[in-house]
C-alpha cells in the first residue's frame, strides 16, 4: 500500500495522529515527529481541556465518561474541520476505541504505538500525570485488553519498547513517506531566507 503523504490533505493540510494506550509515548515521540518535520504539534487533551475549560480529572468527575466522550468527539471534530497547518496530533488513550472518531480519522494516516502492557502501566507508574481511568494492575490491563483491538485498525503500528523517540520518529517517516515531508519544508525554508521570507 502506498501512504504517500501527499495524498492525506484537507484545506491544504497534512496530518498524522497518534494513538495508543496510556503511557505510549504519544506526546514525547508527537513532539518529536513535529519538530523533525517542521510541522505543528496538537495535544488533543488540551485542547478538549481548553474547550470545555476544565480539566480531564474534572470533565470526569462531573460528567463522567461518557460526557468527556462527547466532548473529546467534538473537540476532534472541531480540529479536523480547522486544520490550516501540518500537524502531529496526539490523541488520548481511548479516542482510538470510539467508533466516532475512527470514523472521522479514516481520511488521514493513524500510528499506534504499541508497548507491553506491564511496561505501560510502569511507565505510568513512574509519571506524575493524573490518569482518571488508571486503577489497579488488573483494571489497567483490562482496558488494556479491551483497547488493543481498535488500536490495531491503524494506519501503522510501531513497537516502541527500548527505543528512543528519535528511532521511532524515523520509522515512521520511512513508512509514512514524510521523509519527502522534510524535505519539502526544508527547500521551502531555503527559499523563504533567500527571498527574505513573506512580509
Amino acid at each position: 500500500m502506498n501512504f504517500g503523504c501527499t495524498s492525506w490533505s484537507a484545506m491544504g493540510a497534512r496530518a498524522v495522529f497518534l494513538v495508543g494506550f496510556m503511557a505510549s509515548g504519544k506526546s514525547c515521540v508527537g513532539l518529536e515527529l513535529a519538530r523533525r518535520l517542521r510541522w505543528d504539534f496538537i495535544d488533543l487533551d488540551a485542547r478538549i481541556e481548553a474547550r470545555e475549560r476544565q480539566s480531564i480529572p474534572e470533565i470526569f468527575r462531573g460528567s463522567g465518561e461518557v460526557g468527556f466522550r462527547v466532548a473529546e468527539t467534538a473537540a476532534l471534530h472541531e480540529l479536523i474541520q480547522s486544520l490550516e497547518r501540518d500537524s502531529v496530533v496526539a490523541l488520548g488513550g481511548g479516542a482510538f476505541a470510539q467508533d466516532k472518531n475512527r470514523e472521522l480519522l479514516q481520511p488521514w494516516p493513524s500510528v499506534f504505538l504499541q508497548a507491553p502492557v506491564d511496561e505501560l502501566w510502569r511507565r505510568s507508574s513512574d509519571d506524575k500525570e493524573i490518569r482518571p481511568l488508571r486503577k489497579d494492575r488488573e483494571q489497567f490491563a483490562r482496558l488494556h485488553a479491551e483497547r488493543l483491538p481498535f488500536y490495531r485498525q491503524a494506519t501503522l503500528i510501531v513497537e516502541t519498547l527500548g527505543k528512543e523517540a528519535a528511532a521511532i520518529c524515523v520509522e515512521i517517516e520511512v513508512a509514512l513517506q514524510l521523509d519527502e515531508a522534510k524535505t519539502g519544508s526544508a527547500l521551502d525554508s531555503s527559499r523563504s531566507s533567500e527571498t527574505g521570507g513573506s512580509q
